[in-house]
């Protein structure tokens, strides 16, 4: 699609869940599933479909609260520190990513998630479809982290999980992994996935008899955790973003 049929199919209006997706709302998946809880809304009107098409003139509300018009997709790097979980609601009270990064951002969602006690780089963006496009396998991007775990462990153990490896009936893809050095009775190791499946670090160690007690994710991709300091927020400037991502994909994402 050309940059000019793109804005032609905006003029035409799109998809319900697309166009909250782009304005930072929630992922378009995750969009349908607000509209089936019928909590969105267009002109006054309760939607009942993800069907619906719509253009940035209709008043758009998800919860009561309009929704403004979709703006260029951005990307922000966030150092997470332990104790934040990674949802914009949390059932039990705790403290969340969003509650600590609200009024130092616009609305944004995360890319992927961080789990209560895991630290280190999350990116955050205010566009649904670049999170997706992100998180996505076929992306190619490692996720590095660096582990501290209780236990033993050698780098002939490790170089096991390189081919990737069947845990309670569930397929793990190639892992790789270095045996740091010893402190104590932890092991430090650094290790690289390209899935992140929910818990999988923890799960491989744990396969490997290793018990994490810190979990630090170092780098998403080409983006790196650096030196940024714990909370703060750094954002990827446009024209690395776009180098990263390649013209195809910006395009689909209106970057």
């Amino acid at each position: 699609m050309t940059h000019d049929d793109q804005k032609a199919d905006l003029r035409d209006g799109e998809r319900i869940a697309k166009y909250l997706a782009r304005a930072g709302v929630a992922s378009r998946r995750e969009a349908e599933k607000l509209i089936e809880q019928g909590i969105v809304s267009v002109n006054g009107n309760v939607l009942t479909t993800p069907a619906f098409k719509v253009t940035p003139d209709m008043d758009i509300r998800v919860d009561g609260t309009r929704i403004s018009k979709p703006a260029a997709p951005r990307l922000w790097r966030y150092h997470k520190p332990d104790g934040l979980v990674t949802t914009h609601k949390d059932p039990q009270g705790r403290r969340t990513v969003f509650d600590a990064v609200e009024g130092r951002l616009p609305r944004v969602i995360s890319v992927g998630r961080l789990d209560l006690t895991t630290e280190g780089l999350l990116l955050l963006t205010n566009a649904g479809d670049l999170a997706r496009r992100l998180e996505l396998p076929s992306t190619g991007w490692a996720r590095r982290y660096r582990v501290r775990a209780y236990g033993k462990a050698s780098q002939r153990s490790l170089d096991g999980l390189k081919d990737g490896v069947e845990i309670d009936g569930i397929e793990y893809g190639p892992v790789k992994a270095t045996l740091d050095q010893y402190q104590g009775g932890n092991v430090w190791i650094t290790l690289s996935i390209n899935e992140g499946k929910n818990r999988e670090v923890r799960t491989l160690m744990r396969h490997l008899d290793l018990h994490v007690n810190r979990l630090i994710r170092t780098a998403y991709g080409p983006f790196q955790l650096g030196k940024l300091n714990k909370e703060a927020i750094e954002e990827i400037p446009g024209k690395q973003l776009r180098e990263q991502l390649g013209k195809k994909i910006c395009t689909e994402i209106g970057l």
